[in-house]
């Protein structure tokens, strides 16, 4: 009965090699041909235009003159606007230039012994 099962399994094969002609299978290799050949083409049009780009950009970077910057000297930036501040929102912080008022100690409550604090 084992080889009974072998039997469909046989047949099937040898159906499905009959159905696919030689002309066929000599198509599909063409074509298998034809995809590698452009596959391999294209790679080598990326790495030639890899290199074009490469070799433009070092003539630019050779070429380049680094002193080309402007020479003129960078001012202080203008002071900033606090749109809170000016809207009244917050209190207005004196700017940096400006002396701060300085603020005296705070008195502080005598401790333990009824000693004063110093």
């Amino acid at each position: 009965m084992g080889s009974n099962r072998d039997i469909p399994h046989v047949a099937d094969e040898a159906i499905t090699s009959s159905l696919v002609r030689p002309d066929r299978k000599r198509a599909e290799a063409i074509h298998r041909l034809q995809i590698g050949v452009a596959g391999i083409g294209a790679m080598i049009l990326l790495i030639g235009l890899a290199s074009v780009i490469m070799e433009k950009a070092q003539l630019t970077e050779a070429t380049s003159v680094p002193e080309a910057a402007a020479e003129i000297e960078p001012t202080a930036p203008p002071p900033k606007n606090d749109p809170l501040a000016e809207a009244g929102v917050v209190p207005d912080m004196p700017a940096q230039g400006e002396q701060e008022t300085v603020q005296e100690q705070a008195i502080v409550p005598e401790q333990g012994d009824s000693a004063p604090a110093q």
